[in-house]
């Protein structure tokens, strides 16, 4: 479609199309009333010929119905001429008639004799005796008087069959004859059948009567008692279908005819009914019509057929429709048409208000000379000028001065005939203040109306000002106003470039604070927040100008100090670092503190490549906080290789999962006052295709880092509740303990994960225990213990793992709902060389009595570390020296046979 039958389109959808819909609305109106009017006239037209053929149908019914009656009286005038009638005389004046060809539709025409009751038998033996010894009158029956046919022509076959019948004898046929001899004139039976009839030829029929008289009746003379001068009965026989198949044909071929033998309609006294009789329900018209012939009444009813509307069918009143609907049409799209040109003058009017009267664009309108001949009204509202008084300032008053040359030239270029030119400059409003605007000078000198250089601009000054502010928002973080990483990648890459320019060396420093989630969870992020805006300035505060400082994400930062002497005055930079963030600041009357670790990238020394030196300086910040945190690490390619080993471990492990290299392996837990196996410890081991059987923590931060701890987690635990529960019907006693990692406890599918293991495995909870790390509880104790709470409320036993390895908040440990803690290798290990861990280790089994809380010694490898530990009244030890790590396979001989010898180890 084009766009202008999309215009006028438009336009016929809009409210404006109201008057175009008007005229078209009144066109099809003026066309329905013609079509009406010249319909009204064809159904006239069709009626009055239908009407004329039904008249003449009528007319010529009625004709040859006197012609048959021309027919009688001759028949009847040749008996009046002559004494005797021979059936021979008969014949020959029939055939003179040429009955079949000038008065078609007559089955014949024959004479039935008077013959009184006396001379009945006297009138048989006469035809007897001439030979025919079949003749009879029939039907039989005693009357006063017979009427027997005695001459019928032509003599065909159904006509012989006439001879002998007494019409007198036929109810319908005595009323015809009464008729006659009382009126002395032509008398029509009703509907008959006639004698000549065969049964599968039998259709509706009629005859008429005429008296044949010798002389004048005598007056007074009955009528059923005729004078002797009554010699018979002249009549004609007809059959319905061959008298009307004729005049139809001929008239009114296609109109549905039907005769009644009565005055109205009646199914019974049907005489004829044309061939498309079968259409009697599909008619236009209807006409009823009475002929009376013969002492009777005939109801001539005609109806239209579908073959006769079809030739009587006229296309004027079509033709009307379709010239009125075409003349509407064009009526219309003419309408269209001249309100698509109104509506497009006051569009053309409308664009010349918007530009010259628009709040925010402003028109002037120049002579070469620079003189002001029109300034739109929005100038005014704008700039506060009228024409008047930008003539009196001038260009030079308005414009400012640094601009002044660009804009003149500018002006000048179009004035020598360049169509258009950009304007950009200030220009300074009647309350003094300098707007930036932009536009662009037209020559519009050829234009009628216009007539001069067209500068169209508008003030730019919000928009400076948004996009000044979408910039801050793209470049730089919301909540501290440091550079962005966006931002700060965009100067590390100028950095780069302008290294070689300068031969100076760069550095990057990536940040991340120590110990922020802890602060993040527990004092809310608000105070999180407020925690890093002061990072964010105190890092500001150790750089130079020059220097760049971003927040990465989340708790992480990027300084990069774009000119350094080398390594040293680099590390003095980190070391400032270290010492302004790690100092103790009160958030919301809570007083926090945070420290960070470094990592460190030289460039070029490590790498000209953004994205690497941004990798390495991470790695390098990973192994600052392995190294105990709150520290710095230059980047060395020892910690590339350990990422580097990383990375292909994180794949094993993932391959290890698929092709089941994971195992578990059991130590056993020994009560120290009878020795006595009272559990097992479920150890991860992973049988590596290259390194061998590697133990859990060779491995285990690598799993939970790449996210397999939990699949990884959720299998160690299943399959513990599996051996758990195949240990039960030989050791009751016996619980399995399962370690759990940072990750595992803070994950919040945790509880429900263990539950689905517990209903697959149908272990007993009484029979599991289960070891939190103590620095994970410490660092975490709002999250951690309302696990710890859900998990005893199944009857789940749970133990402080590794405790004494690293800090732990001695006053809360009422909180903690274990039953056990474990005493860290790490102390059992010193006990006989260090007398602080020897200490260390009593106190820790002293405080745990007063708390009712069973110890755990790990890491027991030798009989005189087993001996502190009984004298200091620790209740339970576990290491090499009872029993390595065994597998699935060697773990219920070994209890059974340990069980069996009552073994002792000191």
């Amino acid at each position: 479609m084009t766009t202008h039958q999309e215009t006028l389109f438009t336009i016929l959808k809009s409210p404006q199309s109201k008057l175009a819909w008007m005229v078209f609305s009144v066109g099809m109106l003026v066309t329905l009333s013609l079509w009406y009017l010249a319909g009204g006239l064809v159904n006239e037209r069709t009626y009055a010929a239908f009407e004329n053929q039904s008249r003449q149908l009528k007319s010529a019914i009625e004709e040859r119905l006197v012609n048959y009656e021309q027919v009688l009286a001759g028949s009847a005038g040749l008996f009046e001429v002559a004494e005797q009638i021979s059936r021979n005389d008969w014949s020959d004046y029939i055939r003179s008639l040429d009955v079949e060809f000038y008065y078609p539709g007559i089955q014949g025409v024959g004479f039935a004799r008077y013959v009184p009751r006396n001379q009945l038998e006297a009138h048989l033996a006469t035809y007897h005796n001439a030979g025919e010894v079949d003749y009879l009158v029939h039907p039989e029956g005693d009357r006063p008087e017979y009427y027997p046919v005695v001459y019928i022509e032509p003599q065909t076959r159904q006509n012989i069959l006439a001879y002998g019948f007494d019409p007198m004898g036929d109810p319908v046929h005595r009323r015809a004859l009464e008729e006659a001899l009382k009126f002395k004139r032509v008398a029509m039976t009703g509907k008959v059948v006639l004698v000549q009839e065969q049964i599968d030829e039998s259709q509706p029929g009629f005859l008429l009567y005429y008296p044949v008289f010798s002389e004048v009746v005598a007056p007074g003379a009955s009528p059923i008692q005729p004078a002797v001068s009554l010699q018979g009965f002249v009549f004609s026989a007809f059959r319905m279908n061959h008298l009307m198949d004729g005049i139809v044909g001929l008239i009114s071929p296609f109109l549905d005819i039907r005769i009644y033998d009565s005055d109205v309609v009646q199914a019974e006294r049907v005489m004829y009914a044309s061939n498309l009789g079968s259409l009697e329900n599909e008619f236009t018209f209807e006409y009823q019509q009475s002929l009376e012939h013969g002492g009777r009444t005939w109801l001539l009813v005609t109806r239209t057929t579908p073959a006769f509307d079809f030739l009587a069918r006229d296309e004027r009143p079509l033709i009307v429709m379709v010239s009125g609907t075409i003349v509407s049409c064009l009526l219309l799209l003419l309408m269209l048409v001249l309100i698509r040109a109104r509506l497009e003058a006051q569009i053309n009017a409308g664009k010349y208000r918007a530009i010259t009267e628009d709040t925010k664009n402003i028109t002037i309108i120049f002579d070469t000379q620079a003189k002001p001949l029109y300034l739109s009204p929005s100038c005014q509202r704008i700039l506060g000028y009228t024409l008047d008084q930008a003539l009196k300032l001038g260009v030079e008053g308005i414009v400012h001065p640094d601009d002044a040359p660009a804009v003149q030239s500018s002006f000048a270029s179009v004035v020598k005939g360049h169509n258009a030119a950009f304007l950009q400059t200030r220009i300074r409003n009647s309350k003094g203040q300098w707007l930036e605007i932009e536009g662009s000078y037209t020559d519009m000198r050829d234009v009628p109306g216009v007539d001069g250089i067209v500068c169209n601009f508008h003030d730019v000054s919000e928009l400076r000002e948004v996009q000044s502010r979408l910039k801050q928002l793209a470049y730089y973080d919301s909540l501290t106003g440091l550079a962005n990483r966006q931002l700060f990648e965009e100067r590390l890459q100028h950095c780069i470039k302008s290294i070689g320019r300068r031969e100076q060396p760069a550095a990057l420093l990536f940040l991340d604070l120590d110990g922020f989630k802890q602060i993040n969870d527990t004092l809310g992020h608000d105070s999180g927040d407020i925690l890093l805006c002061h990072v964010a300035r105190w890092l500001s505060d150790c750089v130079r100008q020059d220097d760049s400082v971003a927040r990465f994400g989340g708790d992480e930062f990027l300084v990069l100090l774009s000119q350094v002497s080398g390594p040293e005055a680099v590390a003095q930079v980190a070391e400032n670092i270290l010492n302004q963030v790690c100092q103790r600041i009160k958030v919301k009357g809570h007083e926090v503190c945070v420290s960070t670790s470094i990592g460190i990238a030289m460039i070029p020394e490590d790498s000209e490549d953004a994205a690497t030196l941004l990798k390495f300086a991470d790695l390098a910040m990973y192994r600052a906080k392995e190294l105990g945190r709150n520290r710095y690490q230059f980047f060395t390619k020892a910690i590339n290789m350990k990422a580097a080993r990383r990375m292909l471990m994180q794949e094993e492990l993932r391959v290890a999962k698929e092709l089941d290299q994971f195992s578990l392996y059991y130590q056993p837990t020994v009560r120290l006052h009878d020795h006595k196996i009272v559990g097992v410890e479920a150890l991860l081991r992973w049988q590596h295709p290259e390194r061998g059987l590697l133990n859990a923590q060779e491995f285990l931060d690598v799993a939970e880092d790449c996210g397999l701890m939990h699949s990884l987690g959720g299998w160690v635990l299943r399959q513990a509740c599996i051996q758990a529960m195949a240990l039960q019907s030989s050791f009751e006693e016996l619980v399995v303990s399962v370690n759990f990692t940072k990750g595992q406890l803070l994950d919040h599918r945790f509880l429900e994960a263990v539950d689905d293991v517990l209903s697959t495995t149908g272990v007993q909870p009484e029979q599991l225990v289960f070891e939190f790390p103590a620095d994970v509880v410490v660092d975490y104790q709002e999250q951690i213990v309302p696990v710890m709470e859900a998990l005893q409320s199944r009857n789940i036993k749970l133990t402080l793992d590794d405790f004494g390895s690293g800090y732990c908040a001695l006053g809360s440990m009422h909180l903690y709902p274990v039953t056990t803690i474990k005493i860290d290798r790490s102390l059992v290990a010193e006990i006989l060389t260090s007398q602080n861990c020897a200490a260390l280790s009593s106190g820790v089994v002293a405080m745990a009595k007063k708390l009712d809380i069973s110890v755990i010694a790990e890491g027991v490898e030798s009989a005189e570390q087993l001996n502190v530990l009984i004298e200091s009244e620790c209740e339970y030890a576990q290491g090499n020296l009872f029993s390595q790590p065994l597998p699935e396979s060697r773990l219920a001989a070994f209890l059974t046979t340990y069980a069996g010898q009552g073994q002792r180890f000191i």
